[in-house]
C-alpha cells in the first residue's frame, strides 16, 4: 500500500508529505505549552546529552509533578485531539496557578499537593488508542476481585484486605510514577551496563540492566516485573514481563501476562518524554499506551520514604474494626440493635459484610 502510494504522488511528494506529517504536531501544540517549548521541538537538532561511555544521558531526579493537571483518560469533548489549544491551555495554565497556591513554594523535597512548575498542553496521558482512553476491560478481569484501600469504608478484618500501597509494599511499576498528591520522584543512575531506578513513593528500585542477558523464567514473578534494557538512538526501551496478578494498571488488576514497553527520551536539558505501553490480552481489549513527560524542578530532592514507620492507617483501621465489634457485642447482650455502621450508610446494610 505504501509503495502504490509512492508511486501515485511522486518520490519527491511523499518526501514533502511526511516531513509535513513529521512536523504537524508542532503547530497543534498550544504555542506556551511547555512541550512546545522543549529544546527537541524548538531546535531539530538539539542533542541530548551522553554519559561518559556514550549513552543518553538520563541521570538525575525527575518528577511527574508536572504531569498533575493532565488527566489520564481524554475528555470527550476533545475526541481525537491530543493537544489543547491556545484558548484551552491558558484557561488549565490559571487553574494550576490556583493549585499551586495551596502548597508551600518555598519548601524543597516531598511536601503534600505538589504541583510542578511547568504546564503541559496534553488532552490526556493516554496517546493510543486514537480517542486517548483506557480500552475496555474483558470480561475476565471485570470479574477479578478489588483490593480494598484505607481511602474506602470497610470493613477491616485483617491487614489482607488493604491495599499493597496501604502496606507500603508496592504500587506497581506504573503506578510508582504517580502523579500523585506527594512523592512523584525518582532518581536515575546510570552505568555502562545497566539503568537503575529508584521511585520516591515507597521507595522500589530497579536495576535494568543492558547486557542483551534473556528473561527471567516465566515461574518467577516479580512485583516490579523482569526489566531489560537497550538503547535505540536517543530512547531507552526498556522490555518489561514477569509480573505477579496482584498490581493494577490503568485502574484494573492486571493478569501475569502483563507486557510492557516503556520509552525514555530526553527531549530538554530539563525534560524527558516516557511512553508506556501496556500490552495485557487478558486485561484489556487491546494494547494502549500513555505518555508522560518528567521534568526536574527547582531543589526537587528525595527524602527517605519511611512508609511502615508512619503507616498508622492500617493499624487504626484495625482497631477501630475490633472497637465496633465490641459495641456490637455489648449492645447485642442488651437485647439493642448493633451501632450504625458507616459502611452501611454508604453501601446499604446488606453489603456491610
Amino acid at each position: 500500500m505504501i509503495r502504490r502510494f509512492l508511486t501515485g504522488i511522486g518520490v519527491l511528494g511523499a518526501c514533502a508529505m511526511l516531513a509535513a506529517w513529521a512536523v504537524a504536531p508542532a503547530f497543534a501544540q498550544a504555542r506556551d505549552s511547555a512541550e512546545a517549548k522543549a529544546a527537541r521541538r524548538v531546535n531539530p537538532d538539539w542533542k541530548a546529552p551522553r554519559t561518559a561511555w556514550g549513552h543518553p544521558d538520563l541521570e538525575g531526579t525527575w518528577t511527574t509533578d508536572d504531569m498533575r493537571g493532565v488527566p489520564t483518560s481524554r475528555p470527550a469533548q476533545f475526541g481525537t485531539r491530543m493537544y489543547l489549544t491556545d484558548d484551552e491551555f491558558a484557561a488549565r495554565a490559571q487553574q494550576r496557578e490556583r493549585a499551586r497556591d495551596t502548597q508551600d513554594r518555598g519548601a524543597a523535597g516531598t511536601f503534600r499537593n505538589e504541583e510542578g512548575t511547568r504546564d503541559f498542553g496534553y488532552t490526556s496521558m493516554v496517546i493510543d488508542p486514537p480517542d486517548g482512553r483506557v480500552p475496555a476491560q474483558t470480561a475476565a478481569a471485570r470479574a477479578r476481585p478489588r483490593d480494598s484501600s484505607s481511602f474506602g469504608v470497610g470493613p477491616w478484618e485483617k491487614v489482607q484486605d488493604f491495599s499493597l500501597y496501604d502496606r507500603c509494599i508496592t504500587r506497581g511499576l506504573v503506578g510508582s510514577f504517580g502523579p500523585a498528591v506527594y512523592g512523584n520522584g525518582a532518581r536515575f543512575i546510570q552505568t555502562p551496563d545497566s539503568v537503575i531506578i529508584t521511585y520516591e513513593m515507597i521507595h522500589d528500585t530497579r536495576v535494568i540492566p543492558l547486557d542483551n542477558r534473556p528473561h527471567v523464567g516465566k515461574g518467577l514473578q516479580l512485583w516490579m516485573g523482569d526489566s531489560r534494557g537497550r538503547f535505540e538512538g536517543d530512547t531507552l526501551v526498556v522490555d518489561t514481563t514477569n509480573f505477579t496478578d496482584r498490581t493494577t494498571v490503568g485502574g484494573a488488576k492486571h493478569s501475569a501476562e502483563l507486557h510492557l514497553t516503556e520509552r525514555f527520551t530526553r527531549v530538554d536539558p530539563d525534560m524527558i518524554d516516557y511512553e508506556n505501553t501496556v500490552n495485557d490480552p487478558a486485561t484489556f481489549v487491546r494494547p494502549w499506551t500513555m505518555r508522560m513527560t518528567i521534568t526536574q524542578q527547582p531543589d526537587y530532592e528525595i527524602y527517605e520514604y519511611g512508609c511502615h514507620e508512619g503507616n498508622l492507617a492500617m493499624r487504626h483501621a484495625l482497631m477501630a474494626e475490633r472497637a465496633y465489634e465490641k459495641a456490637a457485642a455489648e449492645a447485642a447482650a442488651k437485647g439493642l440493635p448493633p451501632p450504625e455502621r458507616v459502611f452501611e450508610r454508604v453501601n446499604g446494610p446488606d453489603r456491610a459484610r
